[in-house]
């Protein structure tokens, strides 16, 4: 299977030498290359019963590489499953206009942090208005920065609980459909998000290169508010889950993928790279799209989050000072039991994810293993997790 880490061993060098890259864009780029590799170091097993021996490879973690988002993505789901209530739960999805997407690249750290901000506070007031809920909620938001196509298109996927806590402390519970019509939620996310980015506009917060320079000017930078305002935004409300039990394996989808999966690249040839993507402006069609290797490095590398950026937040019940008092009631007053933390080792999450136990030999299936560690040549980068 031709893999990102494919691509970026093949043209990744030759890339960073005609373009500029951010250290993140460079250190993801560097660790994607290293992946599962010598480079990295690793172990070998060697069975006592049969004397068969099997190389592993460590693995970079970080968290824009294909391979290493399913372990990651199982220890979250693990850890997450103590914070679900026997209710129904609604997929929210708040998208801004295309037409500030390059000015959102621009300044990734503030305008995604406004993002999540404006998006929280839509969520949060909308429902605490007795006309909606009159309740507050414990939700969770995860920034995804791509389409199907791997152009950048910042958008926040929420998964909302269909009810929350009152102000005197009982649950109230939502009505079957989302309990705030969608165009109240959209002009609110818009009203929003357009107040808190004129404040760091005229704080001087924000930086614009290129084709976006004219909006240093004020008068121009207005004209592209009214533009905007102008607009309907995008919101869009999945039909509810029908068991909580399917939340959390639903939101492990969301919360651990990256621009794009290692299945989804076809192969490369003469220099290009052709992938599979879902054309959702026809009718959801799969389709195939082939770009130079530089262009596909292009649209993979933008889609690096800023270092020690949290894409996935959590707000309201679900805020950590919240867990063990609010949390625990809304839980009493929902019938959910109270579960027992159980930490699984990575052997057994390996274990759920392959179907194949690594303490044992693959082939005589004896559990006497012998294991030599290997170094890297050369130590490995300090890499940002997830």
């Amino acid at each position: 299977m031709i893999e990102v880490q494919d691509i970026f061993q093949q043209y990744g060098t030759e890339y960073r030498k005609k373009h500029k890259l951010s250290l993140a864009q460079l250190k993801a780029m560097s660790a994607i290359e290293k992946c599962r590799t010598s480079q990295l170091g690793g172990h070998i097993d060697k069975c006592e019963n049969c004397g068969s021996t099997q190389t592993s490879y460590n693995s970079c973690r970080n968290r824009h590489c294909p391979k290493c988002q399913s372990l990651a993505k199982e220890r979250w789901i693990d850890s997450q499953k103590n914070n679900l209530l026997n209710i129904g739960y609604f997929h929210v999805i708040f998208t801004i206009p295309d037409t500030i997407n390059l000015i959102v690249y621009q300044n990734q750290r503030e305008l995604y942090t406004l993002l999540f901000k404006a998006v929280a506070e839509t969520l949060s007031e909308l429902a605490s208005n007795k006309k909606y809920l009159g309740a507050a909620l414990g939700f969770t938001s995860i920034l995804h920065t791509w389409g199907q196509n791997l152009m950048h298109h910042p958008h926040i996927h929420c998964i909302v609980p269909g009810g929350g806590l009152s102000s005197i402390g009982k649950w109230v519970s939502s009505r079957k459909k989302f309990f705030i019509p969608i165009k109240v939620l959209s002009r609110k996310f818009r009203g929003k998000f357009i107040y808190y980015l004129k404040q760091i506009y005229y704080k001087n917060k924000l930086k614009f290169y290129g084709t976006q320079e004219y909006l240093c000017n004020n008068n121009e930078f207005e004209k592209l508010i009214s533009s905007i305002y102008a607009k309907e935004w995008v919101v869009y409300c999945k039909p509810p889950f029908k068991q909580a039990s399917c939340v959390v394996e639903y939101l492990g989808r969301y919360t651990h993928r990256v621009a794009i999966s290692n299945n989804r690249i076809i192969n490369i040839e003469n220099d290009n790279v052709t992938f599979k993507w879902r054309d959702y402006k026809d009718s959801s069609k799969c389709k195939l799209m082939t770009v130079s290797a530089d262009e596909f490095i292009r649209r993979f590398i933008i889609h690096i989050l800023p270092s020690g950026f949290m894409k996935i937040r959590h707000y309201g019940l679900l805020r950590n000072r919240n867990k063990n008092t609010k949390l625990t009631l809304c839980k009493h007053l929902t019938n959910t039991p109270i579960l027992l933390e159980e930490k699984i080792s990575a052997l057994q999450l390996i274990q759920k994810i392959t179907g194949r136990d690594f303490s044992k030999c693959q082939h005589s299936g004896s559990d006497k293993l012998s294991r030599c560690t290997l170094f890297s040549k050369s130590p490995p980068t300090v890499l940002q997790t997830a």
